[in-house]
């Protein structure tokens, strides 16, 4: 892998919230690590996932999408997502499939003007369009910005990636491998436990509530059968733990049991999940409740 010829670096995943960028990194390295649902602002930290072959290795960073932030929360994401555009070898800016070219996707099309590092324009979701719509995609947004490569996927379905995969190694720099060939991210187990739980929460809960709520590990004891694992919910208010424990325990249960399953698909064994909810108003304006759960200052900085 250490050949003269070999390639590596960072690719970043940029755009708007909801537009696939976990979809795709999960697709991209053929394993779930970023969780996914149909609410924006899923993705709160960057999270680094390696690809590695023959000829290259491609760490991804995935971040949470550029949004109008509304308090500490948010903010931390925006500025963590415009961070990472100084720490990449190439940036794929994700959009969907449409002429319409919003606020958002402007705000960030001039920030890509400002960067030297070439730009990727992935249009994803190919598979809800008709082929010949998406020509009109492509002129929209060539009349944008120069873009050093036009690539249409569905991430979905994985179609077109592996072209997207050689776009990608072609803007690489040459030099070794970061990781050695078997990893795939460096977030830690316990990180990828509580996004799976969050994740759940996030399916099954009403659109306000998500973006409410953090998940942190008590502990994680592997035993020689099972792993033993307690989390905690946290939400703002005393009506949103009702809501996440429900009726009789019942939606509490059913997020645990839908967790479980991922987990258990992650860790490769059996998994025994207990989960509690705690109230911790406003936390998401708590610059100490933030660092504590995972959301560090440090790393935008």
């Amino acid at each position: 892998m250490d050949t003269p010829k070999y390639k590596s670096g960072f690719a970043a995943l940029i755009g708007r919230p909801n537009v696939g960028k976990s979809t795709l990194m999960n697709t991209l390295i053929g394993q779930k690590i970023a969780i996914t649902s149909n609410k924006p602002q899923t993705t709160r930290n960057r999270i680094r996932t390696v690809y590695t072959s023959e000829r290259a290795q491609i760490v991804f960073l995935d971040t949470p999408g550029i949004h109008k932030a509304k308090n500490k929360l948010g903010t931390y994401m925006v500025r963590t997502a415009e961070q990472t555009l100084s720490d990449a070898d190439v940036i794929l800016f994700l959009v969907e499939p449409s002429v319409y070219i919003g606020a958002g996707e402007q705000h960030i099309i001039d920030q890509l003007k400002q960067t030297k590092t070439p730009v990727i324009l992935v249009i994803n979701k190919i598979d809800t369009i008709k082929k010949d719509d998406l020509f009109a995609v492509v002129d929209r947004y060539r009349k944008q910005m120069n873009f050093a490569e036009i690539v249409p996927v569905s991430a979905f379905r994985n179609t077109n990636t592996d072209e997207l995969l050689s776009c990608i190694i072609q803007y690489l720099p040459y030099g070794p491998a970061f990781y050695d060939e078997d990893t795939v991210t460096d977030q830690p187990e316990r990180q990828i436990v509580a996004e799976l739980i969050r994740e759940q929460a996030l399916r099954m809960l009403d659109e306000e509530l998500p973006h409410g709520i953090a998940v942190t590990i008590e502990s994680m004891k592997r035993q020689a059968k099972i792993t033993e694992i307690q989390a905690t919910i946290v939400c703002e208010r005393d009506s949103h733990k009702g809501m996440i424990i429900g009726k009789g325990g019942v939606m509490l249960k059913k997020i645990g049991s839908q967790a479980r399953i991922g987990i258990e698909d992650m860790l490769g064994r059996k998994v025994n999940l207990k989960l509690w909810v705690k109230v911790k108003k406003d936390w998401r304006d708590s610059d100490y409740l933030l660092n504590n759960f995972g959301y560090r200052r440090e790393e935008t900085e």
